[in-house]
């Protein structure tokens, strides 16, 4: 629900928000934006209402139009109108105070002359907006923020560009269908707002289901194999190692071999250089083949310099001869 005053400006008699229309308001002002206006509201310049002079009021009062006082702007240079409400009658004479967007729409640049006259609209149940931008969509509740943001506007166009602003930026709609007209007041009205997809915005894509494996060719898999028929991955599907670096030996006949690309191979290397052969997902330890080789065999077994477990032991209390 959307409220405008509803009661005369003060000093204006009673029968001048009664009366019945007997003539018609229309005249040429020199166009300016809001922000040209020094006591202008903030919001003035993102609603839908202009500032028209003193003059003005006095001869709406005599024309005894009836309320809510609804303006057609025309730029009749390139045939271009849209409608609005009025803010406040407090301009420089023979000037009209008009929000940027709305100077937008009708081309118009500051001091071209817009004709003004008053119109009669109906009450809107319908409209539709399609945001300019995909921005919009950041909103959390975009019905709300704009059901707010339109108390700033007496009618809607159709075609028009609003312009609203929320959160310190400025979001354009552009108004794609009204009802009953194609011009419709929103004053003290009850309507139903929809929203068309934003300029620029894709639909997102599907996500495509995951392989599986039927249970048929499950059953003809061999288990032998290392690899799925699938590029899925395989848990535990990798090769133990022995800690003394043996290779465990199988009798069983059907047992594969590992591919060759699967063996690991110890180069010799020098303590603290990275093994520039490391094989991803596997552990490698350097190790002698038998802890009953000498030093020297070890040596030329293992990395150079590197003997595991050729310490010496040293005993805290020594052993007494044994007499003879």
């Amino acid at each position: 629900m959307m409220s405008f005053f509803s009661y005369p400006p003060e000093g204006m008699g009673f029968p001048f928000a009664l009366g019945g229309g007997r003539g018609t308001f229309c005249d040429n002002f020199k166009c300016y934006s809001m922000v040209y206006f020094s006591s202008a509201k903030v919001d003035a310049d993102h609603g839908g209402k202009i500032i028209l002079p003193p003059s003005a009021l006095e001869r709406l009062a005599r024309l005894n139009i009836t309320y809510p006082m609804l303006f057609r702007l025309t730029n009749d240079m390139i045939n271009r109108h849209t409608h609005c409400g009025v803010l406040e009658f407090s301009a420089e004479e023979g000037r009209v105070y008009v929000p940027k967007w709305m100077l937008g729409h009708l081309m118009a640049e500051a001091g071209h002359l817009l004709k003004i006259e008053n119109v009669t609209l109906p009450l809107a149940t319908f409209s539709k907006f399609q945001p300019q931008s995909v921005d919009f969509l950041d909103i959390s509740n975009p019905k709300a923020v704009l059901e707010l943001k339109l108390r700033l506007f007496a009618c809607l166009t159709k075609g028009d560009v609003i312009q609203i602003n929320y959160n310190e930026k400025n979001y354009e709609l552009l108004v794609l269908e009204t009802q009953p007209n194609n011009a419709v007041s929103i004053i003290e009205c009850d309507m139903k707002v929809d929203f068309a997809a934003p300029v620029g915005y894709k639909e997102p894509q599907p996500v495509e289901p995951m392989e599986t494996v039927d249970h048929d060719e499950q059953s003809t898999y061999d288990a032998t194999t290392t690899e799925l028929p699938t590029k899925e991955f395989k848990a535990f599907s990798g090769q133990g190692q022995r800690l003394d670096g043996k290779v465990k030996k199988s009798n069983d006949s059907n047992q594969t071999q590992l591919p060759q690309k699967q063996q690991v191979t110890q180069s010799k290397r020098e303590r603290g250089i990275p093994n520039y052969n490391y094989v991803k997902g596997r552990i490698t330890f350097a190790r002698a083949k038998s802890l009953k080789m000498t030093s020297e065999e070890a040596m030329e077994e293992t990395e150079e310099g590197f003997v595991p477990f050729q310490g010496n032991g040293q005993a805290l209390r020594k052993k007494k001869r044994s007499k003879k």
